[in-house]
C-alpha cells in the first residue's frame, strides 16, 4: 500500500472510531446514565468467570492508564455497581468486582449498546454499487 493510501486508510479508521464511540456514549448515558468506559468495565467483570478482574488487568482490556482506571472504578462503587478488594494470594494486586447490582446494569445497558453500535458501524459501511 502506498504512503498515501495507507494514511488514508488510517484517516478512515481514526473517524469511524470516534463516531462509533461518539454513538455508542451518547445512548448509553442517555437511557443507562453510564459512560462507555463505566460499561466496558461492567461488561469486562460481568465475564470475568469470578466476577472479578485485576485492577492492571482490567486497564490493559479496555486502554486506560490505571489512575484513570481508579477513578472510573471509585465512581462505579459510588453507585453500587462495583466494589473493590485485594488479591488474597498477592496482597499487592487490587481486584475490581462487580456487584449484583452492577450486573443488572449491564444486563439492561447491553440492548442499547449492542443497537447503538450496529446502527453506527452499518452508517459507516461502504456502500455497494
Amino acid at each position: 500500500m502506498n504512503e498515501k493510501a495507507l494514511l488514508e486508510r488510517w484517516r478512515e479508521l481514526e473517524s469511524t472510531h470516534a463516531v462509533v464511540r461518539e454513538s455508542l456514549e451518547r445512548a448509553l448515558e442517555r437511557k443507562h446514565q453510564l459512560s462507555l468506559s463505566e460499561y466496558e468495565v461492567l461488561r469486562q467483570l460481568s465475564a470475568a468467570p469470578e466476577g472479578h478482574l485485576r485492577m492492571q488487568d482490567l486497564a490493559d482490556e479496555i486502554h486506560l492508564s490505571q489512575s484513570a482506571l481508579s477513578r472510573l472504578v471509585q465512581r462505579l462503587e459510588d453507585e453500587g455497581l462495583a466494589t473493590r478488594g485485594v488479591c488474597e494470594h498477592d496482597r499487592r494486586g487490587v481486584w475490581a468486582c462487580i456487584t449484583d447490582q452492577g450486573r443488572a446494569a449491564q444486563r439492561n445497558a447491553e440492548p442499547t449498546h449492542l443497537a447503538a453500535l450496529d446502527e453506527s458501524l452499518r452508517a459507516r459501511a461502504p456502500r455497494s454499487t
